[in-house]
């Protein structure tokens, strides 16, 4: 097996990891948060990426796959900690700093690095190290996670990918595996989530737990893009953002404030870890 792993500088400077034996590879701009940037899958491109915003570095990423940590969603009201009061923007931080980027050793894929620095400790006081191994398998992408607390008290966080997967047209996106309720986190109150499918064309914003996997079809293109849950970053997030031909499918550990409610919060204790993963299929029907 062949796989190449270079640094190239159009359309953008990115690494691209690619595995010819399955017509596979991806982009991924370290120094933008650790962002994978493409995903080609049997010779297609499964991700929306809004390259103009890309680079104007003033604006939010809206394509790719952002990395959220140390929370999900928003923290309007901050979080305490050691009688302090800490802020932390939109889903944390580790989408706007620097990773490092190296090939894994069996060469089946690539390792992302991010640690801590005197600036994130100044709104979220811990000294951690995150590992994210991303791995290019025949039709799927697998990622593994491993956040080490170096800290001497206990951290607490959530993590989550939030993946923009381009549709063909969301009038015309069937997605099965979600349970009967969700929450529509514009407004926190419990809905159905067939009324929520209906309207991706409008906007949505919801969370559920579904109990293994979801999967997305798209008529049109014939694509299948399916998510495969690995406890506890088991809860689904579906987004979309309209006119953009795009549905974000996001595994999160833990819904949104959950530093605050406590709800699915998960704390690792000090120098010790945990581990995460999730899977991304592609199929065509």
């Amino acid at each position: 097996m062949t796989v190449s792993f270079e640094k190239k500088i159009k359309p953008y400077p990115h690494w691209e990891y690619s595995n010819p034996e399955f017509d596979s590879s991806i982009r991924i701009v370290p120094e933008r948060g650790g962002l994978i940037t493409e995903w080609r899958s049997e010779g297609k491109e499964l991700l929306y990426f809004d390259l103009e915003r890309f680079l104007d570095k003033d604006k939010s990423v809206r394509g790719g796959i952002p990395i959220l940590f140390p929370i999900c969603g928003d923290l309007s009201e901050g979080y305490s900690n050691g009688g302090k009061k800490y802020f932390l923007k939109q889903h944390g931080f580790a989408r706007d700093l620097p990773w490092s980027i190296n090939l894994l050793k069996d060469k089946l894929g690539i390792r992302l690095k991010l640690t801590d620095t005197k600036d994130s400790r100044s709104y979220f006081p811990f000294f951690f190290t995150l590992w994210m191994d991303v791995c290019l398998k025949e039709k799927s992408l697998q990622i593994s996670i491993k956040i080490h607390n170096q800290s001497q008290e206990s951290m607490p966080f959530s993590f989550g990918l939030h993946p923009y997967f381009q549709v063909s047209n969301t009038q015309k996106i069937k997605i099965d595996g979600l349970p009967e309720k969700c929450i529509d986190q514009t407004n926190m109150k419990v809905t159905n989530v067939s009324d929520q499918i209906r309207i991706l064309d409008k906007g949505v914003d919801f969370l559920s737990y579904p109990s293994s996997s979801v999967k997305m079809f798209d008529f049109l293109s014939r694509n299948v893009i399916e998510l495969i849950h690995q406890e506890p970053m088991d809860t689904t997030v579906i987004w979309t953002d309209p006119p953009r031909q795009m549905v974000c499918l996001e595994p999160w550990t833990s819904p949104r404030n959950s530093l605050i409610t406590g709800d699915r919060k998960l704390e690792i204790k000090p120098e010790e870890y945990i581990d995460l993963s999730t899977t991304f299929q592609h199929n065509s029907f």
